[in-house]
């Protein structure tokens, strides 16, 4: 038995903190389409249950377009059955029906094989024998260590249990969910969603717990693969084998390139190549560049240069100068020119190190004539 576990896939984001206006339409748009392909992927390849654990929605105002697209997808799979268990981003209800009859609202507006939870324990069958039980509950009213602490299954089953919120040791908040609370109540898998990146951890001997992350990378706080976790359950010998399945249509990378030594932005460009090649990045990819390291006064790079001609190899490239002043103070302790009271000035001044650095620098290169670029 195959079986798909997303999670925080925040379809209708707004995508406006990197993007400019014509790559955040298409960005959008392949968001909403990453949950589409997620359902033909599980049709074509034998999967016959998606677990989504929360935060298939961005916020609580979904445009009627992203909740039609969820819904004809769901209604385009009809072999495979659809879980749905809302996260803290999910608050809307976008999604309505009668959890606890299984197959929608009395509209018939949610399909029959989309399943939904409530703020207490709820379980389907997910095999005709009934030997793997899905276990869920919405996290917020019904706190995770309330949830832990009512929590009962049969320990002879393939127990599953899906939640949305943090991984604690101690909960603190009502969506917390402490782990260590689950131990030694016959769970298999805990299929977790909030975390955008992959991770995975044991509950006790017989248990494991996972994040698959985010779909799609939407920012650059979201670097690196982006997909699913299959679930491959041999029911006879109770043994679940989990792979996580990169799906993205894009990656994004911070790429840091060391730009230490280059004489002007030509050179700097030329470094940077380098670093980003090194990442395996794709033309489809989007890439934030960071130039570090240590320059001298009078060099300034010019990041419009460098971002413009990366961008002829990538999909969206932004570029942020975060190179440090490399300079001998003694040496500026004698010179009675106006660099220098300039200098002396500044190093005596409140600001931090790294504010001291950016102020002489931009002073330099405006004593010397030269454009100040941020």
């Amino acid at each position: 038995m195959k079986i798909i576990h997303t999670a925080d896939l925040h379809l209708d984001s707004r995508l406006s903190a990197n993007l400019p206006a014509d790559k955040r339409k298409i960005r959008k748009a392949e968001v909403l389409r990453s949950f589409a392909r997620l359902c033909e992927y599980a049709a074509a390849n034998e999967v016959e249950a998606v677990l989504i654990a929360g935060d298939l929605f961005d916020n609580a105002a979904v445009s009627r377009n992203a909740r039609d697209s969820v819904l004809a997808a769901v209604k385009s799979a009809p072999g495979v059955q659809f879980y749905y268990l809302r996260g803290n981003h999910d608050e809307g209800g976008a999604l309505t029906g009668n959890p606890s009859a299984g197959n929608g609202d009395a509209s018939g507006a949610i399909p029959a094989n989309l399943h939904l939870f409530e703020s207490r324990w709820t379980s389907y069958k997910l095999d005709p024998s009934g030997s793997v039980v899905l276990y869920g509950a919405e996290l917020g009213a019904f706190s995770g260590a309330a949830a832990a602490a009512g929590f009962v299954a049969d320990e002879s089953k393939i127990n599953i249990v899906m939640l949305h919120g943090q991984e604690v040791l101690s909960a603190s908040a009502p969506e917390d969910i402490p782990i260590k609370a689950f131990k030694n109540k016959g769970i298999d898998y805990l299929a977790l969603g909030h975390i955008h990146s992959y991770k995975e951890g044991q509950i006790d001997g017989r248990g494991t717990y996972a994040y698959p992350g985010a779909l799609e990378g939407r920012g650059f706080d979201e670097c690196g693969p982006k997909g699913f976790i299959l679930l491959d359950i041999d029911i006879e010998k109770k043994k679940i084998e989990r792979t996580f399945v990169p799906f993205a249509l894009r990656t994004l990378y911070t790429v840091e390139a060391d730009v230490s030594g280059a004489a002007d932005t030509v050179a700097a460009l030329e470094i940077s190549r380098r670093a980003v090649a090194e990442t395996g990045a794709k033309e489809t990819d989007l890439i934030k560049l960071v130039l570090t390291g240590e320059t001298e006064g009078d060099i300034g790079f010019d990041t419009d240069y460098i971002c413009a001609a990366l961008s002829e190899d990538f999909f969206f490239v932004k570029v942020a100068d975060k190179t440090r002043l490399a300079f001998n103070e003694a040496s500026f302790a004698g010179d009675i020119s106006l660099r220098g009271e300039f200098v002396r000035k500044v190093l005596a001044s409140g600001l931090t190190d790294e504010e001291k650095a950016k102020v002489v620098r931009c002073g330099l290169l405006a004593l010397s004539g030269e454009e100040v670029l941020q």
